[in-house]
């Protein structure tokens, strides 16, 4: 069963809807389960402004890119690599400290859905291949 929170976090829908206003947009597609997302990001060479998205996914991957796109409005592009980069050791290691600034995908990353992660992280590997990051 979906927990509540993953919902909650999905339902929030403030950056859904592209506006055809980027600096670098790309399209993903997860060749495991078939979930699609297309990002619009306006970013200089230091850091992000905003994130705009569109699915076609299942909830994990909607939660997930609702939750990262108020996380890193603002954010400084070194400080986006690090924590991506920590994100992915904890995923390895199964254990480890969410950075702050990504807090919220605690509940998204937990052995509750281990089998979910390729659609948690789908939108962060598309913020990383649209950045070169």
């Amino acid at each position: 069963m979906i927990n509540k929170d993953i919902i909650k976090l999905a339902s929030n829908t403030l950056n859904v809807g592209l506006q055809n206003k980027y600096s670098h947009k790309i399209s993903l597609k997860n060749s495991t389960c078939g979930d699609k997302i297309t990002l619009e990001l306006i970013a200089d060479k230091k850091k992000i402004s905003s994130m705009k998205y569109e699915t076609v996914s299942c909830i994990y991957c909607e939660a997930s890119a609702s939750l990262l796109s108020r996380k890193i409005k603002n954010a400084k592009l070194k400080d986006i690599k690090n924590d991506f980069e920590t994100l992915k050791k904890i995923l390895k290691k199964k254990n480890g400290k969410i950075p702050k600034r990504l807090s919220g995908f605690d509940e998204l990353l937990s052995s509750d859905n281990f089998n979910r992660f390729k659609c948690i992280f789908l939108p962060i590997d598309a913020v990383i291949k649209a950045l070169k990051l």
